[in-house]
């Protein structure tokens, strides 16, 4: 939500505000805006795709009752990669290797999750 807002969100408001734009010309199937805000519209959609694969696992781990500090700490590792992801997207226009780091950090999201779901499918086997 936080980049929702502060990015999305400031620059149309801005320019509806300003009158450089309508509330109306924000399509999502057109491209619009600065290469910074097409970059900030793809961080955020890269937020929500990930969120139905993470709330699954959190509702695995509440249904399994399973509440470890490891678990903690791969749910606050996941937390600051999926930060870092975005600050790397909004930040530094997209190269091969800043694309690398961004990967990277999407790397390691996904391998936390699925130690995540590791985790819970020994516990449910036991």
């Amino acid at each position: 939500l936080l980049t929702l807002f502060t990015t999305i969100g400031v620059y149309r408001w801005t320019r509806i505000l300003t009158g450089r734009a309508s509330i109306a010309e924000w399509r999502a199937d057109e491209v619009q805006g600065s290469e910074w805000y097409r970059r900030a519209v793809r961080a955020h959609m890269n937020c929500v795709e990930n969120l139905p694969a993470y709330t699954a696992t959190v509702v695995v781990l509440l249904a399994l009752r399973l509440d470890t500090a490891v678990l903690d700490a791969l749910a606050i590792t996941i937390l600051v990669a999926r930060i870092c992801q975005t600050s790397v997207h909004l930040s530094f226009e997209q190269t091969n290797p800043v694309a690398a780091i961004r990967f990277a950090f999407f790397f390691v999201q996904a391998a936390c999750m699925i130690a995540m779901g590791v985790i819970a499918a020994v516990a449910a086997g036991s």
